[in-house]
């Protein structure tokens, strides 16, 4: 059968922009696949790709988006005998009840979808709905979060750059001639990123969401990133995030974090951060990100005094407040007032669009 091949690289390139590698040899076995199925089937089609693209369960949520966007479908509803069960979108459980007089067609499901998702997006995170919430875990699957870098002392061969003379007198020793030049210039590795995440009461709405980003970008860089809980009490939780399934990442987070919807001391917390791992070179150099809506119970003198302790030691120090991205918002709160003269920036952090910004935050910073 012909194999219409320009549209199938085109279905590349959508599971490419969705986060799926789909790396050279899944392509080939995949159209190797389709050779073998009706074309006119597409739930053939669907489990063609789903079984030779996708290599990891953080996969599957990506194709499904890819396969919609790309057929103008949705993935079939459940799977073949033996199969596992894909996880099932909540956009058309959102897009059931549409406003009155704005009925959708049931002839355009992609359109429904798309306008329910870029909905959820700028949703605030504290307000969302049963099924909202179960659908933004699948929008975190999609996240491909690149970390900002930092140059290393390291040199590495490079064809521009100064001049790497032990390479140089190596080769010519090597040959007994003269050769070119070598050249090498200094490695880039990522900078570590510290994320200190307030779930006291007033920020207990946002804390299981904010909690899954950062197992988005402990999961992508397990090395680079470090996550911290603050209440009354200061929790490192960067090893219970590094468990592969969301769900049992979240609970035993929830197990080491004591002090869920408690009080707030960020002054005492901030403290201990520094004393502890901070200035033992944790801090050091790094991107550090405080999610907190600045209400502080404790000391805002010691809050201003650790944040300025922290500018000193930090590549970057920003501040994400929920509340930031409201209309009509102003830093009146304790907390905010005593921070905003030692912060990089003062960030909203209300959306899944909001955190999507701040990872193009981080990103942008580089050393000159």
């Amino acid at each position: 059968m012909d194999t219409p091949l320009p549209g199938f690289a085109g279905f590349a390139t959508a599971l490419r922009a969705a986060g799926l590698p789909a790396a050279p040899q899944r392509l080939h076995a995949f159209l190797g696949a389709v050779e073998h199925i009706e074309l006119a089937e597409r739930e053939q089609l669907y489990w063609a790709g789903r079984l030779t693209l996708c290599a990891d369960p953080d996969d599957l949520p990506r194709y499904d988006r890819a396969f919609a966007s790309w057929f103008g479908e949705e993935p079939p509803p459940g799977p073949r005998r033996g199969q596992p069960v894909p996880r099932r979108s909540k956009v058309a459980l959102m897009a059931e009840s549409p406003p009155e007089g704005q009925a959708e067609s049931e002839n355009d499901p992609l359109r429904v979808s798309a306008s329910a998702e870029e909905v959820l997006r700028h949703r605030d995170l504290g307000e969302l709905s049963a099924a909202e919430r179960e659908h933004l875990r699948e929008l975190f699957a999609t996240l491909s979060p690149v970390f900002p870098t930092r140059r290393s002392a390291r040199r590495r061969p490079s064809r521009r750059g100064e001049l790497d003379p032990g390479r140089t007198l190596r080769a010519m020793m090597a040959s007994g001639e003269p050769v070119h030049l070598a050249r090498r210039r200094r490695a880039e590795q990522p900078r570590r990123v510290v994320l200190l995440i307030d779930v006291s009461g007033s920020m207990s709405p946002y804390a299981d969401a904010l909690l899954r980003f950062a197992h988005v970008l402990v999961r992508r860089a397990p090395r680079a990133v470090e996550v911290f809980t603050m209440g009354t009490r200061l929790t490192r939780v960067s090893r219970q995030l590094r468990q592969r399934d969301p769900e049992q990442a979240m609970l035993a987070a929830g197990h080491a974090v004591p002090d869920f919807a408690g009080g707030t001391r960020l002054g005492e917390t901030l403290r201990l951060f520094l004393a502890r791992w901070g200035r033992r070179g944790l801090a050091r150099r790094a991107v550090v990100v405080i999610f907190s809506d600045g209400w502080e119970r404790g000391d805002t003198t010691l809050l201003g005094a650790q944040l300025a302790a922290l500018r000193r030691l930090a590549h970057l120090v920003l501040w994400t407040n929920p509340h930031a991205g409201r209309a009509g918002y102003a830093p009146v709160q304790s907390g905010i007032v005593a921070a905003l003269p030692h912060l990089d920036g003062l960030l909203a952090g209300h959306s899944f669009d909001t955190l999507n910004r701040l990872l193009t935050e981080m990103r942008e910073q580089r050393d000159a």
